[in-house]
């Protein structure tokens, strides 16, 4: 699968179409003491197996999704399945407008887990809906209405059932961003994520809870647990990017090692239970087998990722 940097795409996107379209005056957002009541009580472990649908462009990508198909079915949920819709960086304004606003939509939709998103929440068939944001969230957040193309969403999948369990996957930015990757994922869970995409759509009428999936936060515990020498076998973030044919890092994309982790954060936040114990021997989209982590640096990233899914009242799991 190509890939192409997720900020570059969307930025291009709105550019095609004659440049930003304009600033938007943020909406009001849900005031935060109503706003933290709606995490008070913890959301129902799923009874079975879940059928996942997720939406966004290539920090979903192909690879991760079956990844988080065969730790499930290996965790006893055999009927675990998933379905998804991507672009090139694509916002979740872009997916609402239709196909045709979605940069790289029929390429990055040429396999067989896609179903249109349209279609599919319409059909009320899935368990779980996850929505991703394209990145930069900053740009997300002022350009791309995203507060309310995030309540479109949840709003839309819970018109057909609603019963459907509604994810917003916190993401991440540059490697090399000004302000420092770590500093920025600390401060953007709070003032990007809470305050000003997910309370601005939990303000609109019929969104009903958005939960968290905390993907940002999980691979800043894993970068600093793993520059702090506490992962064996790994030493820098580095470790968990892809790489060029040159061998340049790249500063977004995730390679196997990352994506698996992701993929644990997926499952835990989903199904509410810790990853501890489950494989990582693990196949690709291409059917390919995914490099894995080294032996010694699973038990302590797959307990790392249960202390962090575990530890935020958003994901919906009792604190």
């Amino acid at each position: 699968m190509k890939r192409r940097t997720v900020i570059s795409a969307g930025v291009a996107a709105v550019a095609a179409a004659g440049g930003y379209r304009f600033w938007r005056k943020p909406a009001r957002p849900m005031d935060l003491a109503a706003f933290q009541a709606l995490y008070a009580t913890p959301l129902a472990a799923p009874a079975g197996d879940l059928r996942v649908y997720h939406l966004g462009h290539s920090l979903v990508g192909r690879d991760m999704p079956v990844m988080l198909d065969q730790l499930a079915q290996a965790a006893g949920h055999l009927a675990h399945a998933h379905a998804s819709q991507l672009g090139w960086g694509a916002s979740l304004d872009q997916h609402r407008q239709g196909a045709a606003a979605v940069p790289g939509f029929e390429p990055e939709n040429a396999h067989g887990n896609h179903v249109p998103a349209d279609v599919a929440l319409a059909s009320g068939e899935y368990d779980a809906v996850v929505l991703t944001e394209m990145v930069e969230i900053k740009d997300a957040i002022r350009y791309h209405n995203s507060g309310a193309a995030l309540a479109h969403w949840a709003r839309a999948a819970r018109a057909a059932n609603p019963d459907t369990r509604v994810y917003v996957y916190e993401t991440w930015h540059r490697l090399d961003d000004a302000e420092g990757w770590l500093p920025r994922i600390d401060a953007d869970l709070s003032r990007a994520w809470q305050d000003q995409l997910l309370r601005v759509a939990l303000a609109e009428d019929g969104v009903g809870t958005i939960y968290l999936i905390p993907g940002g936060q999980v691979l800043a515990a894993a970068v600093r647990a793993i520059e702090a020498g506490d992962i064996p076998g790994l030493t820098s973030r580095e470790d968990l990017f892809s790489r060029d044919a040159s061998g340049a890092v790249d500063t977004i994309h995730l390679n196997d090692l990352g994506a698996y982790i992701i993929a644990l954060t997926h499952f835990a936040t989903l199904y509410q239970r810790s990853p501890e114990g489950l494989p990582y021997g693990l196949r690709l989209a291409n059917g390919q087998a995914a490099i894995p982590l080294p032996d010694l640096a699973v038990p302590p990233l797959q307990r790392l990722v249960w202390s962090v899914v575990s530890g935020y009242a958003l994901t919906g799991i009792a604190q």
